[in-house]
């Protein structure tokens, strides 16, 4: 995927940055029991595309990030998931 190709797809996922060739965000839910929730609904939606962002969670905080790791570079499926990780933290009135 080229820069400016990125650039085009990030503007489509506005909570997110790139940080060299990974995209991130940072989610602070209500409480830890809905931070929980989040993920779960996330993993249920990464097993179905059959890519997984990596996840680190900090009480109700948690950090996202998501790379193809398998072509070692942002592929178009790392923004196709983090819609619809926005998709699914909107859900919770975050």
């Amino acid at each position: 995927m080229d820069p400016m190709d990125i650039d085009d797809k990030l503007a489509g996922v506005p909570e997110w940055r790139r940080e060299g060739e990974e995209i991130r965000r940072t989610v602070t839910a209500l409480d830890f029991p809905t931070a929980i929730r989040i993920v779960d609904e996330i993993a249920v939606r990464a097993e179905e595309l059959n890519h997984h962002p990596d996840i680190d969670i900090r009480w109700r905080t948690l950090h996202l990030a998501l790379t193809t790791h398998d072509k070692g570079r942002l592929t178009d499926m790392d923004f196709t998931l983090a819609a619809e990780i926005d998709r699914i933290v909107a859900e919770h009135a975050v």
